[in-house]
């Protein structure tokens, strides 16, 4: 798969935030500081099956459906 993983982490960002750009710039923090840094990947960029299992269950407990 390509690009999954940033759909993933917008995603997160955009259910977490709601809108505030405040809530949005703390969840990418809090993305980061997790070893996941949404500036490193692309719509093009090929998925790591380690990685995406991990933005994925991250993904299940905010509640973004995928």
């Amino acid at each position: 798969m390509i690009g999954r993983t940033k759909k993933l982490l917008d995603a997160i960002i955009k259910t977490r935030a709601q809108g505030n750009p405040t809530i949005a710039a703390a969840t990418k923090t809090k993305l980061i500081l997790k070893g996941l840094n949404p500036d490193r990947y692309a719509s093009d960029t090929p998925d790591d099956l380690a990685v995406l299992q991990r933005v994925e269950k991250l993904a299940r407990y905010v509640g973004v459906r995928f």
